[in-house]
């Protein structure tokens, strides 16, 4: 039986390239969000994008999965920002999505650099969206803050 399901649904209406669509998650826990191509390829223009809502997945998921990790190892963190940056690129003729940088930086009371290092890398491992980017390139920078 699985941990948890949560569905999104997405209407579109027109061509890709003149088109729009709007993306509703049925948990209602954020309006519907505007998507265009426009919006994934170009400028936002205050409309979101796939890369961009996967970056909001991964970020969340780190920051969760971090969090976890320090406190298991005994040196929870005052406050984590952790950042996401998916990137959407061509490659053999067809837009993929081909990697997502993360970016750490944490207030640890207690943690040396080998602990936190040792904490980050647990984290990604731990990560579900990690994993399930697993064919794609993960990067990780992390730093102490202070």
């Amino acid at each position: 039986m699985p941990i948890a399901d949560r569905t999104a649904r997405t209407t579109w209406e027109g061509s890709l390239a003149q088109g729009a669509g709007q993306i509703s998650p049925d948990s209602k826990a954020f309006d519907p969000l505007a998507v265009t191509w426009a919006a994934r390829t170009e400028q936002p223009g205050g409309k979101t994008s796939p890369e961009e809502l996967l970056a909001a997945a991964h970020s969340s998921c780190f920051a969760m999965a971090l969090n976890l990790v320090l406190a298991e190892k005994k040196i929870p963190a005052d406050s984590t920002t952790v950042s996401a940056t998916v990137t959407l690129d061509e490659v053999d003729g067809k837009p993929t999505i081909t990697t997502s940088a993360i970016t750490v930086r944490a207030t640890v009371p207690g943690a040396d650099e080998a602990a936190f290092k040792s904490a980050v890398d647990d984290a990604a491992a731990l990560c579900p969206v990690s994993r399930l980017f697993a064919g794609a390139e993960i990067s990780v920078e992390a730093s102490l803050a202070g």
